[in-house]
């Protein structure tokens, strides 16, 4: 008796799934992402929880570096957390194809100048005047030291902040969640995250304790939530560019730590992290009533059939 069984072609074979742990991190590779960021960061901090730039259980001082007990006390949880994650899930996922993709929006530099000119001149803009508003009036010129370090704190943020978060965050976390969900539900889903995982740090000085309130953990959530959109439209309309994102981001804090203290030396901690989540919560709101949700992410109608086809199945995996 001749066999009607047909032979699938190889190419429609679903791939063999993998066993063990590698199994489950390549079944749940976002899941296993923000798990294993937040454990690795987690536990490379309790250090600095513990000593006297925290808690005071352990009687031991960080040293300071650049004037800050944050390069050593905080840099290597970061360095350890969104970063390193982002690229052992990668390689075990994707592998080298994945890690060429991965790596390739970290050099992603040519984009219109306009994303410059927001990243570079806009953000301080915005945080000079939210902080004269917040302050009542209160400010005075900055000093020629403030300025002069602007440009290698900015440099120093880059290589820091920037790359020990963006490339977990934004190039591979947000793709991955915009793969599944819209890119108004994926910010949502992001941004809490991002705050969570700097929860810790709010037991060190860092984060002011022991002298700060309760309301700066949650002015902190709320501006992480909010400016994690303005931080998805950018990603998207550069075309994933990661160092615009980095930009972005580290833009806030340089500005905050170096120019914003220099020039309004009465608003403090607390109004100043009000400010923050009021800034970003505007932004959010008009980016997203421009964009009626889509943050960038062009609609099926606008792309290609077999783009859209490819990202409506599921199948858009970056």
């Amino acid at each position: 008796m001749t066999s009607h069984t047909s032979i699938q072609p190889l190419s429609t074979l679903a791939p063999p799934e993998r066993p063990g742990l590698v199994g489950v991190i390549a079944r749940h590779p976002l899941i296993s992402f923000f798990v294993l960021a937040n454990a690795l960061s987690w536990l490379a901090w309790i250090p600095y929880i513990l000593s006297n730039n925290g808690l005071g259980l352990w009687d031991y001082d960080f040293p300071e570096l650049l004037g800050t007990t944050q390069l050593l006390g905080v840099l290597p949880g970061a360095y350890l957390g969104p970063i390193t994650s982002a690229l052992l899930i990668t390689a075990l996922v994707d592998g080298r194809p994945g890690l060429r993709r991965w790596a390739g929006r970290l050099w992603r530099w040519r984009v219109n100048w306009r994303w410059y000119a927001l990243a570079l001149l806009g953000v301080p803009a915005a945080l000079i005047a939210g902080s004269f508003v917040f302050s009542g009036g209160a400010v005075q010129a900055p000093s020629i030291a403030a300025l002069a370090f602007l440009l290698p704190g900015l440099v120093l943020q880059m290589i820091t902040t920037g790359l020990a978060e963006e490339p977990g965050w934004r190039d591979f976390a947000l793709p991955r969640l915009q793969d599944r969900f819209s890119p108004l539900a994926s910010s949502f889903i992001l941004g809490p995250l991002w705050a969570l995982w700097h929860m810790p740090l709010f037991l060190t000085e860092w984060g002011g304790y022991p002298d700060a309130d309760w309301t700066r953990i949650v002015y902190f959530a709320g501006f992480c939530i909010a400016f994690n959109v303005v931080m998805s439209w950018v990603f998207n309309r550069t075309n994933q560019s990661l160092p615009i994102s980095m930009l972005l981001h580290v833009g806030v804090n340089n500005t905050a730590s170096i120019l914003l203290p220099d020039m309004y030396p009465t608003l403090d901690e607390e109004t100043f992290s009000l400010m923050l989540m009021v800034l970003a919560t505007i932004s959010a709101a008009i980016i997203v009533f421009a964009t009626r949700g889509r943050l960038g992410v062009p609609t099926p109608a606008a792309m290609s059939p077999l783009v859209a086809t490819a990202i409506d199945s599921g199948h858009g995996r970056r």
